[in-house]
């Protein structure tokens, strides 16, 4: 045994060159399927730099303002009522997913809607209800909802799934029941991370309620564009300063009540 270590020890350079090489080589491919065009970057730092300046100075005009606000508070409206309606569907999906609680064919389906659900771009769902319910928040909100799913779904369940084994067992022996188990073995264990998830998808939702703009689903982003393809790019920015700004409030409030809910 102790030979054996020693000519471990004595050729251990020799997986690590390996691994490296190995790192080495798929870095490499990936860089190659990005086709840079070298000459063309030369040209690019003026390009940026050209597109910067006719950003600035903001539009300090009152109108784009309010016309600001409004539009960031139909964003929070739609990320409010998307992430909420999200969360009350991915939590049965997650129940249905978890190993430690559903069966094996249920965890298969319910696991591969999260993955189905995962896998569309929430712009594309923008669109797709864009074309069902027409232009506007509404649509928007739908697209977030079905969106916080695949992430929030995931979330919970591992969440539950990492529920500490003893007490769902001594609440098997006792003879409670399926509902009695969440009740007072799973939910106490997890409601602390279920929320703090809830409130981390709540604030992403809320840049992405502003993506969703762009193929007209309502919100920040709608208002955002129009000014882009108008060429009224300093508008444009004062519109994202204050996005900038009340995304950095909201995220610094949510923190906070992050931080309470684990230190439950």
């Amino acid at each position: 045994m102790k030979k054996f270590s020693h000519v471990w020890k004595r050729f251990s350079w020799v997986s690590r060159l390996l691994i490296l090489c190995v790192v080495v080589l798929v870095y490499g491919w990936a860089l190659q399927g990005l086709k840079v065009d070298f000459g063309l970057l030369k040209q690019s730092l003026f390009n940026i730099i050209d597109f910067v300046s006719r950003l600035f100075p903001p539009n300090t005009s009152w109108d784009i303002f309010n016309k600001t606000v409004k539009a960031l508070v139909e964003t929070v409206q739609m990320s409010v009522i998307g992430t909420t309606l999200g969360a009350m569907l991915s939590l049965p999906i997650a129940i249905a997913s978890a190993r430690n609680v559903a069966p094996v064919w249920l965890q298969w389906l319910a696991n591969f809607l999260q993955n189905a659900v995962r896998s569309v771009p929430s712009i594309i769902l923008g669109l797709l209800f864009v074309a069902a319910t027409g232009l506007g928040p509404f649509a928007g909100t739908l697209a977030l909802s079905i969106y916080t799913i695949g992430y929030l779904g995931k979330f919970y369940q591992q969440a539950i799934e990492a529920v500490d084994p003893r007490s769902i067992e001594s609440l098997q022996v006792a003879g409670a029941s399926r509902i009695q188990i969440a009740q007072y073995g799973i939910l106490p264990q997890v409601l602390p991370l279920v929320l703090g998830y809830t409130l981390w998808m709540f604030e992403y939702n809320i840049r992405a309620a502003s993506v969703l703009g762009a193929v007209g689903a309502g919100g920040f982003g709608f208002e955002l564009k129009s000014y882009i393809d108008g060429f009224e790019y300093t508008k444009a920015t004062t519109m994202i300063l204050i996005l900038s700004v009340v995304v950095t409030v909201i995220d610094a409030l949510s923190s906070k009540l992050r931080q309470r809910l684990e230190s439950m």
